[in-house]
């Protein structure tokens, strides 16, 4: 004879459900370390951890681990293996022979190796030096049309006697004033001239630079055309962005002028 009260039929039975869900219980709180393990595939690493092995070992030195991954995605080239300077000893003569005496001494050592790095080192996981660059380039731009128009000109007509001024076939005499004298001279092909990637890269070999800037060439033994030159003008200007920011605008242009505009024969 079948009972009159399912209910009770099937309560009086064991129940196959667990016991946080039985529906006649209260509900048992399920702890959140429970569900963190369920869903990690490795234990968790404490910011206090991560900190402490980040202090141990410079930015430049290192590749931060959480910017590693698990693994290559693309084979490694075969025969392109590239070395790059780690000696900060030979980094700091680089810099006393472009920035002078005591010239290891002006940037951090952060900085003095952030902008030697291109960005094609290391994938940019220990930055690079284009935003330095960029700066350093504005610079050098500025205090070159400078220099550009305050080079010597060829003398000019008294300007007190109108009748030694050049005319046009109108009779017409050009308005003519000191400050204008070397107005001619600021071309966008004298620039460019100037500040040649050729020129530049062959200073930065005078200086050493060649051998401490850190980048990743296309081809190891092709290092003319992988852009090396293009790489060693960025480094450049990334040393004079970093020098006008930790040291002030007027040291950068005092920079400039010395070691860049002066070897090239501008002032």
């Amino acid at each position: 004879m079948a009972s009159k009260h399912p209910l009770r039929l099937l309560l009086a039975t064991r129940s196959p459900l667990p016991c946080h869900l039985h529906p006649l219980r209260k509900p048992t709180p399920i702890p959140i370390s429970s569900i963190c393990e369920s869903f990690s595939t490795s234990p968790l690493r404490s910011q206090e951890n991560y900190e402490t092995e980040a202090e141990q070992r410079p930015r430049w030195q290192m590749t931060p681990k959480r910017m590693v991954a698990p693994y290559r995605s693309r084979p490694r080239p075969a025969n392109n293996n590239f070395v790059v300077n780690n000696d900060p000893k030979r980094l700091d003569d680089v810099y006393m022979r472009m920035l002078g005496k005591d010239g290891d001494g002006v940037l951090s050592d952060e900085v003095k190796w952030l902008a030697v790095t291109h960005k094609s080192f290391d994938h940019g996981r220990r930055g690079f030096n284009d935003r330095l660059a960029l700066l350093g380039r504005r610079i050098v731009s500025l205090q070159t049309s400078l220099a550009l128009i305050n080079s010597p000109q060829p003398t000019l007509p008294t300007l007190g006697n109108p009748s030694e001024l050049p005319t046009d076939s109108y009779g017409r005499t050009p308005f003519a004033h000191p400050a204008l004298t070397g107005l001619s001279n600021l071309t966008s092909e004298a620039k460019d001239d100037i500040l040649s990637i050729s020129r530049l890269a062959n200073l930065a070999e005078r200086y050493g630079l060649d051998k401490v800037v850190r980048w990743k060439p296309k081809k190891a033994d092709n290092l003319q055309g992988s852009g090396i030159e293009s790489v060693l003008t960025s480094s450049i200007y990334a040393i004079i962005g970093a020098v006008a920011l930790e040291k002030g605008g007027e040291v950068a242009n005092k920079t400039v002028r010395d070691r860049i505009l002066n070897p090239l024969g501008l002032i």
